[in-house]
């Protein structure tokens, strides 16, 4: 902190920032949509529907409802705190690039 502007705050923390609400939502978005898929697929086997279930629309909502969260984030933090700011949205985008893939390739997709 500079002692001649006693108004600055220190930048938060990586863990700080992992804490606020826009932090761990979209990690906890993906992990959820990642975990009910493989419950899904735990309890019904990889099933060939017509039409989509429920699941499939609520993981659908749930992958498309982190990107506000994130953008909200990024808004919000990268002018403050740019470099743990950058790490949080790292580990962001890994949680919904690894909801994405993961269950390609468990499923032989990939």
């Amino acid at each position: 902190m500079d002692a001649s502007r006693p108004d600055l705050e220190p930048a938060p923390t990586v863990r700080a920032l992992l804490r606020q609400p826009s932090g761990f939502l979209p990690v906890a978005m993906s992990a959820g949509a990642l975990a009910m898929v493989l419950w899904f697929v735990t309890v019904h086997g990889v099933v060939h529907q017509p039409d989509e279930g429920a699941q499939a629309h609520l993981w659908q909502i749930l992958v498309g409802a982190q990107l506000p969260v994130i953008a909200f984030f990024a808004l919000r933090w990268l002018p403050t705190a740019t470099r743990p700011a950058l790490v949080v949205l790292g580990v962001q985008v890994a949680a919904a690039a690894l909801l994405a893939f993961a269950p390609l390739w468990a499923l032989g997709g990939l």
